[in-house]
């Protein structure tokens, strides 16, 4: 079992920070011991953008639909990762949803968004996309950060699934809190303070997708672009 460690509090805290989202509407079904065969006949028959996240361990399978709060907060995630890597001048590839899989295909599973930030990678994606090609094998086999929206707990083991994968980091966004884990050298995930990838901390990127003005898409990104040139001007 993979093992995952909690992230303590912040100093000084005794409850948890304010505003938090209790519950993000998601509904999940699974299936026990079905295997990769009913696995991959699910897969081809969901198909990409249908707001259904399929994930397979080896043995058991677990479908979750996701709602519309799912999707803001989704999108509010992925505009954060894009500002910062601009602000940032930090290159970077998105691949939204992709459907990642172990080479033995026993595995797998759809992370909420997925992106590329080492230059072997970016550069093997981008001569795929510029041959728009639909091959896999023109693409790379891992992500490097996913971000994964669940405020319960996953019913089948999806740490492992990262794991197999080899997916170096992974953000976690419960409604209450961020966590930021890393893949360790003994295939378990640690969680950690800062992302190696962006120059930010869990307890910001929390601040800034649980803030209030949030639902008004265009001035939170003026703010959080405004507060990047700010940091970057600190380092």
């Amino acid at each position: 079992m993979t093992r995952i460690a909690s992230t303590p509090r912040p100093k000084g805290e005794t409850r948890p920070p304010a505003p938090t989202i209790a519950d993000f509407g998601n509904q999940r079904i699974v299936l026990r011991g079905v295997g990769k065969d009913v696995y991959a006949l699910l897969d081809e028959a969901i198909g990409p953008g249908q707001h259904v996240r399929l994930a397979c361990d080896g043995e058991d399978i677990e479908l979750m639909t996701t709602s519309d709060l799912h999707e803001i907060l989704k999108g509010l995630l992925g505009r954060f990762v894009d500002v910062i890597s601009i602000e940032f001048e930090i290159d970077q590839v998105a691949v939204g949803e992709k459907t990642w899989k172990t080479k033995r295909t026993d595995r797998g599973l759809q992370a909420d968004l997925s992106y590329y930030f080492e230059p072997a990678k970016i550069t093997m994606a981008r001569k795929g996309f510029r041959r728009k090609s639909m091959n896999p094998a023109d693409y790379p086999s891992a992500p490097d950060l996913t971000i994964e929206i669940d405020s319960s707990r996953p019913q089948i083991d999806r740490p492992s699934i990262y794991a197999a994968l080899k997916a170096f980091e992974i953000w976690r966004f419960d409604g209450t809190y961020v966590r930021i884990e890393q893949l360790q050298p003994d295939g378990t995930y640690l969680a950690v303070k800062r992302s190696r990838f962006l120059p930010v901390t869990a307890e910001q990127i929390r601040r800034w997708i649980l803030d209030d003005e949030a639902s008004d898409g265009q001035a939170w990104v003026r703010r959080l672009t405004q507060w990047a040139r700010r940091l970057r001007r600190r380092k």
